[in-house]
């Protein structure tokens, strides 16, 4: 509380950047044995935004950032803290949020990374969430971002078709009143970490030639397994959250989920009784980029006027980990 007054944290901006690349079903046709209609039935994606060789995860979170930054009006400097949600970093020393902090100028930030794979933005805002009811910190720039691309079996045709490259930011500040965050929450499961996982190139298997010739350095995915978890952890996830702040599903003015898969989406949705017309959905142009889904599709939907002042929107996420997160929101 501020002089009796209610402290939330508040997006104030935000920002999306998706590489110029695209790689479309048709295209894919021709790399391994698949078909448009293959993908689509199984995924709902059309197309993916691809990576430049050139281009390093930091080079999308800084498009991002840029334009969310541009978007709030303020000095580079005033930016207290960046977090960044990724699972494919530009090296595992230092973390990609100091690459962003350098190349932005924020010199009076601290920077760190957060993986959480597909749940990380949340997991992400959540963090920022804490310090900033905590007082620590006034302002935070937070980014998720992947280049899965460069992670992906091109040669593993239940895999390949569902990744993109992108990235998405917002600002974030604690304001006086009831607008902002109503509440965040994050919860994983390490006992099923081998449905969505990429076992080589950490501690536990460091690179060698075998560890390569055995392609442990793509991401592996048990897609059934993990469909069904899915749904049914995310209909929980929703309801807790709306119930924790004593809301039903026809409050909500839009429900922005993971971009993962359709069926996922769909299911979800129909198990809440939301209207797939109160569901934002960008996974047919996008793919599933991961950590920077939800920030992309968030900066969609407000592009859009999809969300407008004193609108009840819902964030959810799952992903590896297992993780999942959900963050429900006054804007």
């Amino acid at each position: 509380m501020i002089d009796g007054q209610r402290l939330r944290t508040k997006i104030v901006s935000t920002g999306s950047y998706l590489p110029e690349r695209i790689l479309t079903n048709q295209d894919l046709e021709r790399i391994v044995d698949t078909s448009d209609q293959w993908i689509l039935e199984r995924t709902g994606i059309r197309e993916r935004h691809i990576a430049s060789d050139t281009q390093s995860v930091s080079d999308l979170a800084i498009e991002a950032a840029r334009t969310a930054i541009s978007r709030a009006a303020i000095s580079v400097d005033s930016i207290d803290l960046i977090i960044v949600a990724t699972i494919t970093g530009d090296m595992p020393v230092p973390a990609t949020a100091c690459f962003l902090q350098r190349s932005i100028g924020a010199h009076n930030a601290a920077a760190f990374d957060i993986n959480a794979a597909c749940s990380g933005f949340l997991y992400a805002l959540s963090v920022a969430n804490a310090y900033i009811l905590a007082g620590l910190y006034r302002r935070i720039l937070v980014v998720g971002a992947e280049t899965l691309s460069k992670f992906t079996d091109w040669e593993d045709r239940n895999t390949c078709v569902l990744f993109g490259d992108g990235a998405g930011a917002v600002i974030v500040e604690g304001v006086e009143g009831d607008n902002g965050i109503l509440s965040i929450d994050i919860y994983s499961d390490g006992t099923m970490a081998e449905l969505l996982h990429m076992p080589g190139g950490g501690s536990k298997h460091p690179p060698t030639s075998d560890t390569i010739n055995n392609r442990m350095h793509y991401i592996k995915m048990k897609g059934n397994e993990t469909f069904k978890v899915a749904v049914r952890t995310l209909e929980k996830l929703v309801t807790d959250a709306l119930t924790k702040n004593d809301l039903t599903a026809s409050d909500l003015a839009l429900l922005i989920p993971h971009q993962a898969n359709m069926r996922i989406i769909s299911a979800t949705a129909a198990r809440l009784g939301v209207d797939m017309d109160k569901v934002m959905v960008n996974l047919h142009r996008c793919g599933n980029t991961s950590a920077a889904s939800i920030a992309i599709a968030l900066d969609e939907a407000v592009v859009a006027g999809r969300v407008k002042p004193d609108d009840i929107i819902l964030l959810e996420a799952f992903g590896g980990g297992l993780t999942w997160a959900s963050a429900l929101i006054r804007w």
